[in-house]
């Protein structure tokens, strides 16, 4: 067998990568992780940040209720309830919790799980009061549940995935929310997230391959495209960032984040992972196209490969989009009961908002589906060649 017959694992039956052009992608690649440290440490939060508004100083913990009956001030209605503190303040301990009441109050019931505020300069037994219910368990339980068929399906592949998956949500919690909040530019921040994100779900996910580099500069590319129509449009329609209470509310408590950049960020985190499936997919379709022809050409390579991706462009998009107006239908329906025209409905900010993210998304969705494939194509392309080259040599030597 030929050196060029080679299988390395993850590089498919195309062989290994000839070296100058490992070191192509690794010129390509390099500065972008180098920028990425760059901008991870220049933007990372130095922790100093303290905001005092009302209910700033309100502790939350977790209780367990034990019975239910009325409150101890004469209030028609008021119920409270004997609840065992499992965290927060007071715990381990026994105390009252003023539960809500009313038309549309939640029924909380013995045996429920809760969590539960706490106001210290509030008089005895009203100190704690229900805010919501602890969903921890079943959250927990879900998430096992996923773990678990991911790693049934994909098997060591799905550990890289998790593990990616992992990755991301702790970047956000610990640098992205931080660093807006602290008044870096969101968009910046979006971005910086996205390429640390993306450079570490890839490789782990998909191993560090040629296939995975060529995924992410089609990745990368569909980025800017969907980052500078999110700044375009949010500028021509007037976007101001503040469309719901959580909006409104950070601006009173931290005027120095940018709201219209908040958008712009949440425009281009939300877009990451469905650019990651596309480009994936684009990119391992015309390495599986390369494999079964050893006579390819680039060009033959990107007509057949467009053909699955126009396909999966349809399906995407259309889920991208349907995912934005599923986010606004209740609102929707208000819009509905007011008998508002169509027109003025889409044009108010709350909903407009979906409409610019879903639409955008899309773009760059059909962006990232032929230049992923050509950027492919033309690798697969130069595999196919020296796959034949070799070959050829090693017959002839033969």
């Amino acid at each position: 067998m030929g050196a060029g017959h080679s299988h390395v694992p993850g590089e498919s039956s195309l062989g290994p990568s000839p070296r100058h052009l490992r070191v192509l992608m690794a010129a390509l690649v390099g500065p972008l992780v180098l920028a990425t440290l760059v901008g991870l440490f220049v933007l990372w939060p130095s922790g100093d940040l303290e905001i005092t508004t009302p209910g700033a100083d309100v502790e939350r913990g977790t209780a367990r209720v034990e019975s239910i009956g009325p409150c101890a001030r004469d209030a028609d209605g008021c119920r409270a309830a004997v609840v065992e503190l499992l965290s927060g303040p007071g715990a381990p301990g026994e105390d009252l919790a003023i539960l809500p009441y009313g038309p549309g109050a939640p029924e909380v019931e013995a045996g429920d799980r809760i969590i539960v505020s706490h106001a210290a300069s509030a008089p005895a037994g009203e100190q704690y009061a229900f805010q919501d219910f602890d969903r921890g368990r079943p959250l927990l339980t879900l998430t096992v549940l996923f773990a678990a068929g991911v790693l049934l399906l994909s098997r060591w592949r799905g550990i890289g995935s998790l593990v990616s998956l992992a990755f991301s949500l702790v970047l956000i919690a610990v640098f992205t929310l931080p660093a807006i909040m602290e008044g870096s530019s969101p968009l910046v921040v979006a971005v910086v997230t996205a390429a640390a994100s993306m450079v570490v779900t890839l490789y782990l996910s998909h191993g560090f391959t040629v296939r995975t580099t060529v995924a992410m500069l089609g990745t990368l590319v569909s980025l800017v495209v969907i980052g500078g129509l999110g700044w375009a449009f949010t500028t021509v329609g007037h976007f101001t960032g503040l469309v719901d209470e959580g909006s409104q509310y950070i601006s009173t408590i931290a005027a120095q984040v940018d709201l219209r950049g908040l958008l712009l960020a949440g425009l281009v985190i939300g877009a990451l992972g469905v650019l990651d499936d596309v480009t994936v997919t684009q990119t391992w379709a015309v390495w599986e196209l390369a494999d079964v022809d050893p006579h390819a050409t680039a060009r033959s390579l990107f007509v057949r490969a467009m053909r699955i991706g126009r396909s999966h462009v349809a399906s995407t998009v259309n889920t991208l989009v349907l995912a934005y107006v599923g986010a606004t239908l209740p609102l929707m329906l208000v819009f509905s009961a007011l008998e508002l025209p169509f027109g003025v409905a889409v044009s108010q900010e709350v909903v407009a908002q979906e409409v610019v993210r879903g639409l955008v998304g899309g773009l760059g969705i059909v962006a990232a589906v032929p230049v992923t494939t050509a950027i492919a194509a033309l690798v697969a392309g130069l595999l196919v060649r020296e796959r034949s080259t070799a070959t050829t040599g090693g017959s002839h030597r033969a």
